[in-house]
């Protein structure tokens, strides 16, 4: 299996790319195919996938904020089951993401990512693979030390239509030993920073970050 990473539309396995994450995300969650010339170039976004015999089994894209010092898993996908995928990409992505940090000079405090919670999402199918199951997800998170943070999260849709996406828990693995917490004006910063590739945000994503920056900090809790 070979982990490569993708940096153009152009590249012929972008299209197999693209054609998974809309059999396995909900539409909400998915970029149009043209909107991706642009963030494949940029330097910091760093997408791979994951190549068995030509055919693109799995993808993992994330990013590294040198001057907050904290990373974000932006989605992971296991397009086939029971080939060893999953752990293919997390080994190679901290690989690589460790690489990245070191190159930089500086520390890698944790990683943020986006997790769908089970318990209020229902209806979406995930392409039918169980590996990508919500409740399987979720799991896999926790074993891997991610902590979801104490708030009502949402986020603006990807269809770039201003819509709030609902039934997601923002979650944290930190690096630091005995961290059980979050400055608050780290997580409002980063979400402004992270989100501002979509102009249009609903009020309720508005309204949660304003919420944030009238707090000191936000907790840590069990997935």
């Amino acid at each position: 299996m070979d982990y490569t990473r993708i940096t153009s539309i152009e590249d012929p396995l972008f299209k197999q790319l693209h054609n998974l994450m809309k059999e396995v995300f909900p539409p909400e969650e998915v970029l149009a195919y043209e909107d991706w010339a642009e963030p494949l170039q940029d330097p910091g976004i760093r997408v791979f996938v994951a190549v068995e015999d030509g055919e693109v089994v799995g993808i993992t894209e994330y990013r590294y904020y040198e001057d907050m010092q904290v990373a974000m898993t932006d989605f992971t996908i296991v397009g086939r089951e029971g080939r060893g995928i999953g752990p293919f990409l997390a080994k190679k992505r901290q690989e690589d993401l460790f690489a990245v940090v070191q190159a930089a000079g500086r520390e890698l405090i944790g990683m943020f990512a986006e997790i769908y919670n089970p318990y209020l999402v229902k209806d979406y199918e995930f392409g039918g693979l169980m590996v990508m199951n919500p409740f399987v997800r979720r799991e896999v998170l926790s074993h891997l030390g991610y902590r979801k943070l104490d708030l009502d999260y949402v986020h603006p849709s990807w269809q770039q239509d201003g819509e709030a996406v609902h039934g997601l828990d923002l979650c944290f693995l930190t690096y630091r030993e005995g961290m059980n917490e979050l400055p608050a004006e780290l997580v409002s910063r980063f979400l402004k920073t992270y989100y501002t590739a979509l102009p249009d945000k609903p009020q309720e994503w508005y309204s949660m970050v304003e919420k944030l920056e009238q707090r000191d900090t936000v907790q840590l809790l069990p997935i």
